[in-house]
Parts: C-alpha cells; structure tokens; sequence
C-alpha cells in the first residue's frame, strides 16, 4: 500500500498539535472506524462489503471544483489534508467536484493536478492514480435520489425560484410548504424522470429533500438536491441534463469514498446537519456502508494585501490588472510558484500559520518569512547591479597592466550543509566595473560608507579601491564613479587585510556581466485588507507592484535554468521566471527581498 506521502517533508518530525489531530488521535484510540472495509476503489455498500478492512488508518480528500486556478487558501488546505493523512497513516484522496458543468473546464483540471504535483503529494494511494471525480458517480447519486423518493423523503417541486425563495422564510420567520410537497412518492417518481429525460425546461422545476420547513436551520427546510441545466458536461458530455446540488453530491462522493475525516472551512458548518441526514437515510435504505464521514470545519485562511474569491480574480485577469493567472502578483499556486516560491516555503506557512475554528488575519509577511527560511540555506548566491553606473578604476593599466583580466571566485553557498563542500562561482575583474547608483555620493549623508571622494571601500571578493571623483553629463548626473585600485589586496591573498575598510560592495565586471531583465514585484495591494467591508478591491491596486529594470548579472546566473533560484547579495530572493527566460535572454523576478520592508 502506498500513502499520502509528500516528497519533501520528512514523517518524523513533530507536528504541533491541533484540534482536528485531537480528533484523529482519538477516533484512533477508540477503533472508531477501525470496521471499515475498502474493495479498492470508491463504492456503494454492497462494493465495499466485499472488500478486505481498510489498510488506511483515515481517509481525508481535497475536493476541488475545477473551475478556476487554486490559490493559498487551496494551498493551505492541500497541506492539512494530505499531510494529516501522511501523518498518521492514511490516505488522501484528491476529487473533483465537477457537478456544475457550466463553469468547469479541463484546463483548470490540469492545473489541480499539477498543483498538487509541484506542492509534493500523491494522492488516491498510488504516486500514478487518477483522480476521482464526482460525474463519475452519478449514477449513484440518481439512483440515491430515487431511493429518497420513494422512502418519502424528497419531492419534485414545481414553484418559480421566486416562490421557494419566499416560501422557504428567514430567520425570524418558518418556512411554508410547497403545495406540491404532499405529492405521493410514485407521482415524484414519475415527474423526476421527466425532469432526467428532457421533458421539461430548464428551471421548471427541481427535486428537494423532505426534512422540515420550520426548522432553525434555513439549511434543512427542504433543500434543493437535483436541477435542470442543459449544459455538456467536461467529463460526461451531454449523458445528463440533470446535475445534483453540491449539497447533496458532496457527501454521497465522501461515503463512496470511505472519506473518515472530511475537512473543510467554516461556511460549511451549517450545512452539516444536511450532510448527516442525508448520509443516515442513504445509510438505513443499505446503499451506503456505515460508519459515515464525518464533517469538520476550520478556518478558512484570510491573508492581508491578498484576495481569494475566484470572481475577483478572475476579474484582475480579465481586465488585464495582471498578466494572467501565474502573474507573480497573484496568489495562485501557480502566480506563487512562478514567483519563485517552493514547495517548502508552502508546507511551512500551512505549519506555521495553524489550524483553528475561529477567524483571523494571517500577515503577508509570515509566507515571505518561510520563503525566506527555506531559500536562506539553499539559494545559490551572485552579485546582481539592479541600478547600474560605470566604476573606472583609473591606474588599473598602470598597475595590472593594460586589458588585464584578474580571476575571482566567491563560495555559492557561505553556509553549506554539514560535509558538503560550497561551490564556487567565478567572474573577472578589469579596468570597469559596473556598481549601484546609490553606491557612490558625491556629498555624503552621515555615517554613509560606500563611495565618496577620498574613501576606500572594498569591491567584494576582489581589490580595495579609493575613490578619487566622478564624471558628470551637462544635466549634472553622474555618468562614471572614478577610483584607484590598490595593489596586493585581493580577497583571499595575504595583502587583503593590509588595508582596512568599513565597507564592501557589490559589482559586476563590464567584460563578462550579462544584460538581464529583472521584475521587481511587490504586494499587488496597497490595502491590507483590499475587499473587506464593501471596498472596490480595484481602488486598492498597488500602483508600484511591478517595476522593470534592466540590470547586469554576474556571469554564474546567466547560465540560470527556468525555476533556479537565487539570491541576489544584498537585494533579495530571485528566481529565473519559468516562462521568458531563456539562454541569452535571462529574466528574473523578485521573489522576496532579505527583509520585510512593509514592517517599516
């Protein structure tokens, strides 16, 4: 049997505790579903009673709709789901709620599966299985329904949409019933396989389950389980022009699959109590196996400077405020991903910001922190100038002889794992150098260090210089910072301390740096919170979310592969953009910098 089981995150280590693991530890303690059989794929009861009992100690599943890309929220959710199963033996379980087919496309299917993929879990027992779907069991699910029927517990309801919304009452107010709701169970037998051979229009009339119009919860006054919607479905084409409710489906796809936890957020809880009822008639007519599922609820993530409703997205996209639904700016998996962020950084943020049943705001900064943390060790180092100007080292010729070319290296990694030994990355330094604008200042600030008249810095990994001036064009701007370099102190020789300075900085030499163009992202917000309390969230557009520059790179980065990540010495975190860049043409984004400039 194979388990859930990511590719990067070791099983050992101690998770901290939560109340859904409270709730795992002691459904195992006490064998609540320690009687449950498994035939090797999802069933009715019949199916499942010939099978052996369950390998998988609980099953959980991410049930996504395919109609959109999944973002952070997703992303936290996948992690709690595969990762309790991992963890304590079980197996999750990825399906598609596909029973709306006018929103879901095979394209959005794809970028499920391979979100899933790149956030490192298997799914469904096997690293090769497919993902179940919700269309591939409604056959069941039509057959469930005409059990509830003829158990006198559903009825075909003619009213308008109009009628059923004031009949079903409010809060303060019961619902009235249907006057077709004391139909006999062979007249809403008959009248709901008109409605599954096409005989009657779209919105006509719906199939809703009996239960009880004066409850509290408006969520049991006869909800609606099957409508009319003539539409070609992704997977079952035009076999259908009936689709159940995601309320009726969700739970029938759960005990079919022997879900044991099934987990999701808070919206959901009031739904619950139909989740149950259904699973307990489907349970007493024998087409179910018991135990059920049970359903828990956590919060869903809130992430300050972020939106995640599917809609507002996709209205950045279509209004083009973004590139598409990878921009580094958006907060989809695959907007994430292209910004540079890991597999790692994801699990961690799932980790650190925890699992709770009450609402709060998560800050941006705690996901820049663990991305951070997981490219600090990792992330091969190179020097970048983001804003260049030319540095001439004016006795250069004199001194190291003329076109001379001296070799230089840096470790890749100043920080390598126990036992390993850093690479090293090499580059050359001549008579020009291209360094930062803001390195040099003719009038120096107080305390600056860098460049000025009369100071000596050291170019980090090669020579102290002393700058002597600068060259300027007629507006005033500087156009050439001149210095002299000083014999016999290269990094890593004898002489290199024999001058001492108060600081180093970057550089990149003019002979062999490389013209990259680097994407400077930020929040794509300038609102912590863009959509809360009816904001236009598009007013909150962060006018500097990306800015583009035309920087030099050292030599090692121009040979960068798509998705190589580095860091940038003293700029921030950089990956190689999986889409523009290319050999000759390299493209970096700025995936965080090395510290939280929003926390000013």
């Amino acid at each position: 049997m194979s388990l859930s089981t990511p590719t990067n995150t070791p099983q050992d280590a101690v998770k901290p505790s939560n109340f859904l693991r409270q709730i795992i530890e002691n459904d195992l303690d006490k064998g609540t579903y320690a009687s449950r059989r498994w035939a090797g794929s999802p069933g009715d009861a019949a199916h499942h009673s010939a099978g052996a009992l369950d390998p998988a100690k609980i099953r959980t599943r991410f049930p996504p709709e395919p109609n959109g890309y999944l973002h952070i929220g997703h992303a936290k959710s996948i992690c709690i789901n595969f990762g309790l199963a991992r963890d304590y033996g079980g197996i999750c379980h990825l399906r598609f709620d596909d029973t709306n087919p006018e929103k879901e496309d095979t394209e959005y299917v794809n970028s499920i599966i391979d979100a899933v993929k790149w956030l490192g879990f298997d799914w469904n027992g096997s690293a090769d299985a497919a993902p179940y779907q919700a269309s591939d069991y409604f056959d069941f699910m039509y057959r469930a329904a005409e059990y509830l029927i003829e158990a006198g517990h559903a009825y075909v309801d003619e009213q308008s949409a109009e009628e059923m919304r004031v009949n079903r009452g409010d809060f303060g107010k019961p619902g009235v019933d249907s006057p077709f709701r004391s139909r006999t169970p062979a007249e809403n037998l008959a009248r709901f396989r008109q409605m599954r051979d096409g005989q009657h229009a779209d919105g006509a009339m719906v199939l809703r389950a009996k239960i009880d119009m004066a409850s509290p919860n408006i969520n049991l006054r006869d909800p609606a389980i099957y409508r009319i919607r003539r539409a070609t479905h992704h997977n079952t084409g035009d076999q259908w022009c009936i689709y159940p409710m995601y309320t009726f489906a969700h739970p029938i796809e759960d005990a079919l699959e022997q879900i044991t936890h099934s987990i999701c957020t808070l919206e959901f809880e009031d739904q619950r109590p139909f989740y149950d009822w259904l699973l307990a008639r489907l349970i007493e007519g024998g087409l179910l196996a018991s135990p059920a599922p049970h359903q828990y609820e956590f919060a869903r993530l809130n992430l300050t400077y972020v939106v995640t409703s599917k809609r507002k997205l996709a209205q950045l996209v279509n209004e083009k405020k973004v590139s598409g639904w990878d921009d580094p700016r958006m907060p989809t998996i695959v907007g994430l991903r292209r910004r540079g962020y890991t597999p790692e950084a994801m699990q961690l943020f799932a980790e650190r910001i925890g699992v709770t049943k009450s609402d709060s705001w998560i800050d941006y900064s705690t996901l820049e922190g663990c991305l951070r943390e997981t490219l600090e060790l990792k992330a091969h180092r190179g020097m970048a100038v983001l804003n260049p100007v030319k540095l001439v080292l004016t006795n250069w010729d004199e001194v190291m002889g003329v076109g001379h070319l001296e070799p230089c290296s840096l470790p890749a990694l100043p920080h390598p794992p126990e036992g390993m030994e850093s690479p090293l990355r090499h580059f050359s330094i001549g008579k020009e150098v291209w360094i930062e604008h803001e390195d040099f200042a003719q009038v120096p600030p107080k305390g600056y260090k860098r460049l000025f008249p009369g100071n000596k810095v050291r170019l980090k990994g090669g020579y102290v210089i002393e700058c002597t001036g600068c060259n300027q064009d007629a507006d005033g701007n500087v156009t050439e910072v001149l210095a002299t370099v000083v014999p016999d102190t290269k990094s890593g020789t004898p002489g290199a301390d024999s001058v001492k300075v108060k600081a180093a900085i970057t550089w990149v030499g003019v002979q062999d740096g490389v013209a990259a163009e680097v994407r400077m992202y930020d929040r794509l917000f300038s609102d912590p919170q863009p959509d809360a309390g009816g904001k236009d969230f598009l007013q909150c557009l962060n006018p500097d979310s990306l800015k583009v520059v035309t920087a030099i790179v050292e030599p090692s980065l121009a040979h960068a592969q798509a998705d190589d990540k580095f860091q940038f010495e003293r700029h921030g975190y950089f990956v190689a953009d999986r889409t523009d860049h290319a050999a000759g043409k390299p493209v970096f984004n700025l995936a965080v910098g090395l510290k939280d400039s929003w926390g000013k």
